[in-house]
């Protein structure tokens, strides 16, 4: 059967602060009911906002969506992505993503649960040595 979801029945999320730094706001785009384990979240950073290092069970896909980011999978270089490019992030790779240090940025972040239902893996923030490469 289809379902739609209303956009007016999801509010506007502040991130949290203990796995992000700087404003980050998140809307809601999909949890999956089962057997989908899909998730998707339209977020948007602002100058200089990112995540913290985080992980993935099945990865991450982002597509950008406006604005100026960054993204880094750990000891790769850092990637700007721009309106129109998807960034596929491996499973279980530590990764951030967030904006350019002058310009908004807003993705829609894909990815599913694990098959234990587990999503994310948080670790420590990101530097800002680490997010100036």
């Amino acid at each position: 059967m289809l379902k739609i979801h209303r956009a007016e029945d999801r509010a506007t999320k502040k991130a949290p602060d203990d796995k992000f730094t700087g404003d980050v706001f998140q809307d809601a785009v999909l949890v999956g009911e089962a057997p989908s384990r899909m998730r998707a979240t339209n977020v948007t950073f602002n100058p200089g906002a990112r995540t913290a290092w985080h992980a993935h069970p099945v990865g991450q896909t982002l597509w950008a969506v406006a604005g100026v980011g960054r993204v880094q999978v750990e000891g790769g270089s850092i990637e700007e992505l721009r309106p129109g490019d998807t960034a596929i992030i491996p499973p279980n790779a530590r990764h951030w993503h967030g904006a350019a240090p002058d310009r908004i940025f807003t993705h829609l972040a894909m990815s599913e649960n694990g098959e234990d239902g587990g999503g994310s893996v948080w670790f420590e923030k990101v530097s800002d040595a680490d997010y100036t490469g």
